[in-house]
């Protein structure tokens, strides 16, 4: 097996802009040919933003589950009194260069609290005030060396975690290497620990994995993997390859499952394992079927894989009990899981518990359909799965030039993003309760008109929600050709009106 440095993603990315700009052309035509259909969406001089009966449910509520500060965030979405959005966040990305295509300024990790937006921007975590102060850098982390892994998780009381390569001065031999690991504080920017990671020699931008579960940061990249305790930083197991399996990615959040994959491409096999996140014992081992090209790992608990069967487009979702043995197949024919898709350029930062186009929940999976461009149809819809049974339970509809994606679960509701139609449809961030198929407005807003495409792309840019605000980050920062200015519009976000002060 070769593990040669690969190209590093600091230093490539023209198709992935060329991509991005056609895409965006294309859009914007599309959009002004269907003025027409957008306008059929109003009624009454007013917008029908949304389909069916969405007035609040009497006595909406999530159930809150109290939790310590070790444990991953599990934040429940309060209804606002009244979901008209104002903008809290505004910040731009300054001094790109005119030719982003050879140098593009990556921008890897999203985080909110009730006090600030951070951001990871190629060496450095910024973290940026909410409204009233907001546009203001509430603090800036320089890490030193660039971020190879970040985390979507946040623990309860805001702190999280990434991988850089070696700040400078370090001299490491290869300085694509990405051998530490920093744990920070959210709220304040400061740096909790940094540890070097034991024989990380082969841990690249492209195979380093970094997740947290409760008290515990763990990190895979193939040929070794390690964990970390989260309050003192000291190492609590590690592991090497010693056989032809190596530990390719970790799932976290509830628990702590490991992606092992064995033998040489393309005969590679893969199995499951669920860990001990404080010893690394496994604790059950659940094998994949010969012939899977790539494995996911959407969800922990419960544990759910997104495999690749024959394709290199996740094919099928397998679902299990809490003791790794099977409980349903869902072909995925038809719908867009958007696995490994954490970057727009390319498979960087950590991809193997990333899938932007589904929701995993206690007791069911939501997955987006693939885009449907039939005219006087909605633009796709996201459909749920029964975990035990892989049967269908709920639909939700999008609308003719609104595509809506599945963000997270509040409690035992489905957070949904709901693209804007340009300036004559709001975008709207909604709840959705499967079980009574009840749709509650939380915020409704207008992003850019020049940006909003991008921003709007689960491939390249991130949609966080917490505390009653929607947050739009782009994952590359690419200034185009032909834009007069040196900077570009790099994170927005959303409140309702209703709450901001």
């Amino acid at each position: 097996m070769s593990f040669g440095p690969p190209p590093s993603p600091y230093t490539q990315s023209a198709v992935a802009a060329d991509q991005a700009r056609r895409r965006r052309r294309d859009r914007i035509i599309g959009g002004t040919l269907a003025v027409v259909l957008v306008a059929a969406l109003c009624v009454g001089g007013g917008l029908l933003w949304a389909a069916g009966d969405h007035s609040a449910p009497a006595g909406h509520k999530a159930a809150t589950v109290a939790q310590s500060p070790d444990d991953i965030r599990s934040t429940v979405e309060k209804v606002p009194t009244s979901p008209e959005g104002q903008e809290v966040i505004e910040h731009y990305a300054e001094h790109l260069e005119k030719n982003p295509q050879n140098n593009p300024r990556y921008a890897p990790g999203t985080w909110a609290t009730g006090k600030v937006l951070a951001k990871g921007v190629a060496n450095r975590v910024e973290g940026y005030r909410i409204k009233p102060h907001y546009d203001e850098t509430a603090w800036t982390l320089d890490l030193g060396g660039y971020i190879c892994a970040s985390s979507r998780h946040v623990t309860a009381d805001g702190r999280t975690a990434v991988v850089i390569q070696p700040p400078k001065g370090e001299g490491a031999m290869d300085k694509g290497v990405c051998d530490q690991v920093v744990f920070l504080d959210l709220d304040t920017g400061k740096k909790l620990w940094q540890r070097k990671m034991p024989a990380a020699t082969f841990a690249y931008v492209t195979n380093t994995n970094l997740t947290l579960t409760r008290g515990v940061v763990a990190v895979a990249w193939g040929r070794g993997s390690v964990a970390y305790d989260m309050k003192s930083g000291k190492q609590l197991w590690n592991s090497t390859m010693t056989s032809q399996c190596e530990d390719k990615g970790f799932a976290g959040g509830g628990a702590l499952l490991a992606l092992v994959g064995c033998g040489e491409a393309p005969d590679t096999t893969y199995k499951v394992q669920k860990l001990d996140p404080r010893t690394g014992r496994n604790l059950w081992t659940y094998k994949v079927a010969a012939g899977v090209e790539d494995v996911y790992l959407p969800s922990s608990d419960p544990p759910v894989l997104a495999v690749a069967a024959g394709d290199i487009s996740v094919t099928d979702l397998i679902t299990l009990d809490g003791r790794g043995r099977h409980l349903a197949t869902v072909s995925l024919s038809g719908y867009d899981a958007k696995c490994g898709s954490r970057s727009y350029s390319g498979p960087f930062f950590g991809v193997v518990e990333n899938c932007d186009g589904m929701v995993v929940g206690p007791t069911q999976v939501y997955v987006m359909s693939k885009e449907n461009i039939a005219n006087g149809q909605p633009s796709d819809w996201i459909v749920a799965f029964d975990l035990k049974t892989g049967k269908t339970r709920g639909k939700f509809e999008g609308r003719e030039l609104q595509m809506v994606y599945p963000i997270r679960m509040s409690g035992d509701e489905l957070l949904i993003y709901r693209a804007g139609a340009e300036t004559l449809a709001p975008a709207a961030l909604v709840s959705w309760d499967p079980q009574t198929d009840k749709e509650t407005p939380l915020l409704l807003f207008q992003l850019p008109d020049d940006d909003s495409y991008e921003l709007s792309d689960p491939e390249q840019s991130d949609v966080v929600v917490e505390q009653g605000r929607i947050f739009f980050s782009r994952r590359e920062l690419v200034r185009d050709d032909d834009s007069p200015k040196d900077k570009v519009l790099m994170a927005i976000g959303y409140g309702s009106a209703g709450l901001e002060h």
